[in-house]
């Protein structure tokens, strides 16, 4: 007798079988419970962008018809064209670019450094209560302090987008912080204590040993920032005074006011401010989920 099992991920499994004789087969049982919440998820997912992407190339007749389902008959990127000029794309998507890296860049390197500090400095209170102050801060949205933070960066004149990136850094710290502890504490203490040994200092540590390992978390750290920064509309909207120098969200907030009726020209303007962050997003998820799953388990 002999007993063959089938690869993962197959849909049929081979049974004991007698020797010399064709293996038998068996058909795994189908989990229809989690397929159809699975299927649904889905659709709430793909049915929006469909819409989104359908109305985008319709003409402004084709938009109000009534059927946002229809597909487009003729296809139409008129409506890419009036969101350009009315929006100032290449502005918004300047500014847009601008506080969204400033945001990232800033995330990632002050939580790095942060989290190397409370990591291997935990048995100090002011480091491990520092770790606690970081994770309360979690629990505070920006529109409970937004007065507060306006007058105070109109005083200082931060009231630019620079003001936004310092905003969006501190409030993204708290949950970097939070992916970054996790992904220290498994890498072994040994590694460093074996470049002490050869004479690195600390700042040689992190940057030549830590910094390369961090690889995975970081791009979790900034898809999650690139993300927040990119599609934020409150805060930019209150900090920033010059409407020359906001960001795309802002500007499509024209769609909701002016030409509420121009429906094939605000899906039009709302697929190309998405398209950069879905881009990033494909690029990076391998990083992300790796960064995830190495940070959930202790090597």
């Amino acid at each position: 007798m002999s007993t063959h099992t089938a690869p993962t991920g197959s849909t049929r499994a081979i049974v004991t079988s007698a020797a010399g004789k064709a293996p038998r087969f068996r058909m795994e049982r189908v989990n229809w419970s989690a397929t159809v919440i699975l299927f649904l998820c889905a659709i709430t997912v793909l049915l929006p962008l469909y819409v989104t992407v359908s109305m985008a190339f319709k003409t402004s007749s084709q938009a109000v018809d009534g059927n946002a389902f229809s597909l487009p008959m003729p296809f139409s990127i008129q409506g890419f064209i009036d969101a350009w000029q009315l929006t100032k794309f290449p502005v918004g998507f300047a500014m847009s670019l601008i506080v969204t890296a400033g945001t990232v860049v800033a995330t990632i390197i002050l939580a790095a450094f942060a989290s190397y500090a409370i990591v291997r400095n935990w048995d100090r209170k002011l480091f491990r209560w520092s770790f606690f102050y970081l994770l309360a801060a979690m629990f505070i949205p920006f529109p409970v302090v937004a007065l507060p933070q306006i007058q105070l960066t109109g005083r200082v004149g931060l009231d630019n987008p620079l003001g936004v990136i310092l905003l969006a850094t501190m409030f993204q710290l708290s949950f970097s912080v939070l992916l970054f502890t996790a992904f220290l504490r498994s890498i072994p203490l040994e590694l460093e204590e074996s470049a002490r040994i050869d004479g690195a200092s600390t700042w040689q540590t992190f940057w030549k040993l830590i910094v390369p390992l961090l690889a995975p978390m970081s791009a979790t750290v900034g898809i999650f920032a690139f993300l927040y920064a990119w599609n934020d509309f409150m805060m930019p909207s209150l900090i920033i005074s010059d409407a020359n120098l906001q960001t795309l969200p802002v500007r499509q907030n024209l769609f909701q006011t002016q030409f509420s009726s121009n429906y094939n020209v605000a899906f039009a303007s709302y697929l190309m401010a998405m398209a950069p962050a879905i881009i990033a997003y494909l690029f990076a998820q391998r990083w992300v989920m790796e960064g995830v799953t190495q940070g959930a388990v202790k090597g």
